[in-house]
């Protein structure tokens, strides 16, 4: 049991998972703060791209 205490303690690769997921969590909450900002200059941006691309 001691070895198998020892040896929990000192893996960390599920440390790191949980790590990683912290920061993609916060990534994506900074992004989806930040097209909340922006979404009626995105929207028309998109708008004047989807008019410039229609054929007339």
């Amino acid at each position: 049991m001691k070895k198998f205490t020892t040896r929990f303690l000192r893996e960390n690769n599920g440390v790191t998972a949980i790590e990683y997921a912290l920061i993609a969590a916060l990534v994506a909450v900074a992004l989806a703060g930040t097209l909340t900002t922006f979404e009626g200059k995105l929207q028309a941006v998109f708008t004047s791209i989807g008019t410039a691309l229609t054929p007339t």
